[in-house]
């Protein structure tokens, strides 16, 4: 088989850069190594947050153009992909003045809201001192946002070919790349390798990685409370702030209809591998989560809950890898906070494979 480009997993990343390729015109293949809408990875559930409230221009300026691309994906699919229901920031931040210098200039507006206003807009949060607010947050629909990227590149002409790992990337010089899945043998100019948890195993001697750390993250499902349907949750972050007890992490949470309220420790899960993830949390970490519900959201019952499972892949900074070596394009690093920059993502991956974009330089492969 002969491609332009070939794509190495369908996760949202992998998903977006095959529908952004496609939609330029280019030949390209996607190989998943699992079943279409499987649980193994990082892109599965029903929601996830969109959540504005980054200092960083890098990132601002990815998720000002991921935007209007999740609005062209809904105008495509059909599909409602993104409520911007407003994002909440509790607790402090040390870069909370860059926040509100820094958000505005991309379109993000920044509110400060006192605590008693808070917690009479949204009294299912306990507040215990002002937060801020950002009226262009909200959720993205997970699974529903990655079929329709994966709908999208076959409509352009993309191929998908689910359980297919690819076995063996072999570069033959900055303009071929040789690919093995067990049922072809794929030529391409160009790789994009967006393999999330299985990354560094598939490049380990082709290029050379920052330190990628999978981790197996334990978010959960908690009932609202009677007679609250969740319509008007937030989405919102939670910097450690003091408390009855000792938190592992900042905490992050939304509504996802049908199923609850999600609320989650950020990247504090037990480092493991694709092979030796458990699929079970911790008692330690499960019990923290119910104490954070009990005692800072009053609209949740602490008691009634579904545990979800999921990876992160971390870089040590918590930014992505967006870069290319010879023929091979890497995406890797999202950090438990990539899935609502995917679209962007994608059409920066496809310059990347092009040659028409240069690195962004918070998201070199050198550290």
């Amino acid at each position: 088989m002969e491609v332009e480009v070939a794509v190495v997993g369908g996760g949202v990343v992998g998903a977006a850069a095959a529908w952004a390729l496609a939609r330029r015109g280019r030949a390209v293949a996607l190989f998943e190594a699992h079943e279409a809408g499987h649980s193994l990875g990082a892109s599965h559930g029903t929601t996830r947050n969109f959540n504005p409230a980054y200092s960083s221009p890098h990132h601002l300026r990815l998720l000002r153009r991921a935007l209007p691309l999740w609005r062209e994906l809904e105008a495509e699919s059909g599909e409602v992909l993104l409520e911007q229901t407003g994002l909440v920031e509790r607790g402090p931040r040390a870069d909370a003045a860059a926040l509100a210098a820094e958000a505005p200039m991309f379109g993000f507006d920044v509110e400060r809201i006192p605590a008693a206003e808070a917690e009479r807009r949204w009294p299912g949060l306990r507040f215990a001192g002002s937060a801020t607010f950002l009226p262009q947050g909200g959720r993205l629909f997970a699974d529903r946002a990655v079929r329709a990227l994966h709908d999208g590149a076959v409509a352009h002409g993309a191929a998908v070919h689910h359980t297919s790992p690819v076995r063996s990337i072999l570069p033959r010089g900055d303009d071929l790349v040789e690919l093995r899945t067990d049922a072809h043998a794929i030529r391409a100019r160009r790789v994009v390798v967006a393999a999330g948890a299985w990354t560094d195993p598939l490049l380990r001697g082709l290029v050379r990685l920052p330190r990628l750390t999978v981790t197996e993250e334990h978010p959960a499902h908690f009932a609202l409370r009677l007679g609250d349907d969740g319509a008007g949750w937030p989405s919102f972050n939670h910097a450690p702030e003091p408390s009855g007890f000792r938190w592992p992490g900042p905490v992050y949470g939304l509504v996802s209809p049908g199923e609850g309220v999600k609320v989650g420790w950020h990247r504090v899960g037990p480092v493991v591998t694709p092979q030796t993830r458990t699929f079970t949390p911790s008692t330690e970490l499960s019990e923290s989560l119910r104490r954070y519900v009990r005692e800072w959201m009053p609209g949740a019952d602490p008691d009634v809950f579904e545990p979800i499972s999921c990876t992160y892949t971390s870089t040590d900074d918590g930014d992505f890898v967006l870069d290319r070596t010879g023929p091979i394009v890497v995406a890797a690093g999202f950090s438990g906070h990539g899935f609502k920059f995917a679209p962007a993502i994608g059409e920066h991956l496809a310059s990347l494979a092009s040659g028409t974009a240069p690195t962004i330089a918070g998201f070199r492969l050198e550290r």
